[in-house]
């Protein structure tokens, strides 16, 4: 065997005892517990060295002797399984010790000038956390470290001896070494070899060893405690993974995002920390017997079908992974990953969203017709004069004081475009014509106005589904919602009333804004389509022509990805999941009119199995031709990208009906509210909707994710804006999506808590650095090269001369009042100078 692997290039590494004590031993001395052992495996071990040796360049002496000690001769957890407590326990640790250290000085003194080889001993560690940055649960946390892992680590890489908080807190139950036994331990190790994983973390590490502090698999911190604690040491690890469910096959997708967090965090140690680790080992090659947990979970990049009369063995997606892995040595900058530079097209827009505009309709002063005065010599206030008022005049937009202050901000940002939904709710209160909120109609026919008077175009959402009764008025929550089909009917009448009174200064509308598949029914989603169709070629026939805006409607695209990007079947359940997340309501709209055969054909196969009973509505021919087409452009809110796999693995994020399983990888970015930041996932989304869709128009009308009170600067999202926005780019430029906007979530926090590129606290709004460097995309309208200069025309204009009077009415209405008062004078001068010169003739 070892012949054969160096023959291939495998270097073998090699250990002496992995728990496997010769019975006789535990019966006749005691194992461990007796003195002898430790001369006897020193003849072992020569033994060893003598048949092995020329085939062996690094020998470990034994595997985790805190396992071997404290659950086999203390706790009885593990073979040879005694329960002697914890005095037996220390005093088997105590031989092991010795027993290591008369065979490195074995190899040192015999084999080593011939052999080359290196000798070690395989410690295992868990990582350990303070609950609270206090000085007194730190050193709580060193002692959890020492209690396990320096308990071998001191002895053999400091001083020969144990550390100091085991010897002050266990006092007599803990042995003893001699000075001589102390030089002869220390330094009985070539190199430092680490055991980490989930049997000591998670499985056997005594709840009291943790000493009240919080466990932790950060790999990385551990190798960097080594580093320090032990004079930065050569590091080999020698073994480290995760494991799965016994039930798990081959697609062993939380296995390979373990096994990819802990190569990362190596990595990092590495190029980070100055950690000076030389090799990686995963645990273990092929499924196997774990111990106490029997056949129940699987760590093999193997799969081995233990009920087959073979033993019939296969290759898992974590052994693909781990060998690409290899062939790159590491993680090499994919190419595809990398910012590019360019700018986007003229005429981008650049939008944020708010869900909900601030809507402050308090009357100005300036409408108020009573008369006061000033009392001057008792209450110092302002009195209401009874029965005296002023002429009332008419309202204007600048009464509203909100509204100066909205645009104001939205200015600062340099968007040209600026997304908000409308109360239907708010503006229709009894869900029909007769009550209509005048009020409020003209607040936001003043905000778009105002929009517009400063170059901002207003995108408006005609409803958004949003907390209690969804925004819909009470009556049509009350009576089914969007099952109640006269909701339709409803949406069309609500539809109108906007574009009559909004429709001069909106330019793009949209129908339906985020409506949630996760909480809609398939009668629901059926007459949102109708209502959204209805409404679209409302406009399209009675207002376009004159208003000449475009409408669509708005759905949230997060892309999904396989989990195993090996797995055939991982694959099939992404597509599955995209076509009922955003299929079901794309499909009809931008495609053939119907659902998605996908969508239709799963549920038929479910509902024929297990009885569900959830069918799809179909639409007749004349609804088809209605829903179809109904769109001018596609509008898609993107948050983040989700991982799905077939392997049912954790029962909490599995859906039964769906079958799919949702999976995490821990690796990437995540925000506070534990949003993975994957931008490349928006690239995949634009390029599958134009695979999907054709050449549509598309537009990014929201994109955003959430930040913590104590995350300085908000750099997470300055990165996710930086990077999203960059892969839009890569999709309109690399791609040929036909993108024509982006739109950042969200402008404040005041209406979207922790979202808001501007901050607000106090009654005042503060600009985040995030919103900073969004604006300076904005102003450079995307990645220029540094020494690209970017000229767009900020306007152009077929007519100028057109353009010149349009843009100056006011100026030419005065010039013209002026010009007419100066005829009538010349006029009347002229006039009267001649019945004056009759009257004197």
């Amino acid at each position: 065997l070892l012949a054969r692997l160096r023959e291939l290039g495998v270097e073998p590494v090699v250990t002496l005892y992995h728990w496997d004590l010769p019975q006789r031993l535990q019966d006749a001395y005691g194992g461990w517990a007796s003195p002898l052992l430790p001369a006897l495996f020193r003849d072992y071990a020569e033994l060893c060295f003598r048949h092995f040796g020329a085939h062996v360049r690094y020998w470990l002496t034994m595997d985790n002797p805190y396992v071997v000690a404290w659950h086999g001769y203390g706790t009885g957890r593990l073979p040879p399984g005694v329960r002697g407590g914890p005095r037996l326990g220390y005093r088997a640790a105590h031989h092991l010790l010795q027993a290591h250290a008369k065979v490195w000085h074995l190899y040192n003194d015999h084999f080593r000038p011939t052999q080359r080889g290196k000798v070690s001993i395989a410690l295992s560690s868990h990582w350990i956390k303070p609950q609270n940055m206090t000085e007194k649960n730190i050193k709580e946390c060193q002692k959890s470290l020492d209690f396990v892992l320096g308990w071998f680590a001191k002895p053999i890489f400091i001083d020969g001896d144990y550390p100091e908080s085991m010897r002050s807190n266990l006092s007599s139950l803990l042995p003893e070494f001699s000075e001589a036994e102390k030089k002869y331990i220390k330094g009985t190790a070539d190199f430092f070899a680490l055991s980490f994983g989930a049997t000591l973390s998670f499985q056997l590490l005594d709840s009291h060893m943790k000493f009240q502090q919080l466990e932790s698999i950060s790999l990385r911190q551990l190798l960097y405690w080594i580093s320090s604690e032990y004079n930065n040491p050569q590091i080999f690890i020698v073994e480290n993974s995760w494991f799965v469910s016994g039930s798990t096959k081959r697609d062993d997708a939380k296995y390979i995002y373990y096994l990819k967090k802990f190569i990362m965090e190596t990595l990092k140690a590495i190029r980070y920390d100055g950690v000076d680790v030389f090799g990686y080992t995963v645990w273990s090659l092929l499924d196997g017997f774990e111990w106490h947990r029997g056949y129940s979970i699987r760590r093999g990049l193997f799969y081995i079908d233990f009920q087959s009369h073979d033993k019939k063995l296969m290759p898992k997606s974590s052994f693909l992974f781990y060998q690409k892995l290899i062939e790159k040595n590491g993680f090499p900058p994919l190419p595809e990953n990398q910012p590019i530079e360019g700018v986007f097209p003229c005429g981008f827009a650049w939008g944020v969203v708010d869900n909900y505009i601030q809507v402050d309709t308090t009357p100005s002063q300036f409408l108020d017709p009573n008369v006061y005065v000033w009392d001057v010599h008792q209450t110092k206030q302002l009195i209401k004069v009874d029965g005296v008022f002023t002429s009332r005049r008419k309202r204007h937009c600048v009464d509203f004081a909100a509204i100066r202050l909205q645009i104001s901000l939205l200015q600062e940002m340099h968007v040209t475009h600026f997304h908000f939904s409308l109360k239907w709710s708010s503006i229709l209160p009894l869900g029909n014509l007769s009550v209509i909120n005048h009020t409020l109609v003209h607040y936001y026919q003043c905000f778009v106005s105002e929009l517009l008077r400063v170059n901002i175009t207003p995108v408006v959402a005609l409803w958004q589904p949003m907390a209690e009764n969804q925004e819909l008025p009470a009556s049509l929550a009350k009576y089914g919602a969007w099952e109640n089909p006269e909701t339709v009917q409803a949406f069309a009448e609500y539809a109108k009333l906007c574009f009559i009174n909004l429709g001069d200064h909106v330019k793009i509308w949209i129908t339906i804004n985020e409506p949630s598949v996760k909480n809609l029914t398939y009668t629901a989603g059926h007459n949102l389509l109708k209502a959204h169709a209805k409404a679209w070629h409302l406009y399209d026939k009675e207002f376009r022509r004159s208003q000449k805006g475009k409408i669509s409607i708005a759905l949230q695209a997060d892309w999904v990805e396989p989990a195993c990007p090996f797995s055939r079947k991982d694959q099939e359940v992404a597509d599955r999941i995209l076509e009922f997340d955003i299929g079901w309501l794309a499909e009809p709209i931008f495609g053939n009119g119907d659902y998605p055969h996908t969508m239709r054909g799963w549920l038929h196969q479910r509902n024929s199995v297990d009885l569900y009973n959830f069918h799809l509505p179909y639409f007749s021919e004349d609804e088809k031709k209605l829903i179809q087409g109904s769109f001018d452009f596609f509008a898609l809110s993107h948050y983040t990208t989700t991982l799905v796999g077939w392997e049912k693995e954790d029962a909490l994020k599995y859906d039964h009906y769906l079958e799919v399983q949702m999976l995490n990888d821990i690796t990437w970015l995540h925000s506070p509210g534990r949003a993975a930041v994957v931008p490349w996932g928006l690239r995949k989304m634009l390029k599958w909707l134009k695979s999907k869709y054709g050449d549509v128009p598309i537009y990014v009308m929201a994109n955003g994710i959430d930040d913590g009170q104590n995350m300085m600067h908000d750099k997470l999202r300055v990165y996710y804006i930086q990077s999203y926005v960059n892969e839009a780019l890569k999709a309109y430029t690399l791609d040929n999506v036909n993108l024509q906007g982006y739109f950042i979530y969200s402008f404040n926090d005041k209406t979207a808590p922790k979202y808001g590129l501007y901050s607000y606290v106090a009654n005042q709004y503060e600009p985040k650095p995030s919103m900073k460097r969004y604006r300076e995309i904005i102003d450079n309208n995307g990645f220029p090269r540094p020494e690209a200069e970017v000229l767009c025309p900020e306007e152009t204009v077929s007519c100028p001369e057109c353009h010149f009077f349009r843009s100056r009415k006011s100026l030419l209405a005065f010039v013209a009042f002026i010009f007419v008062a100066f005829i009538v004078t010349i006029f009347l001068i002229s006039y009267y100078s001649r019945r004056v010169g009759r009257r004197y003739k």
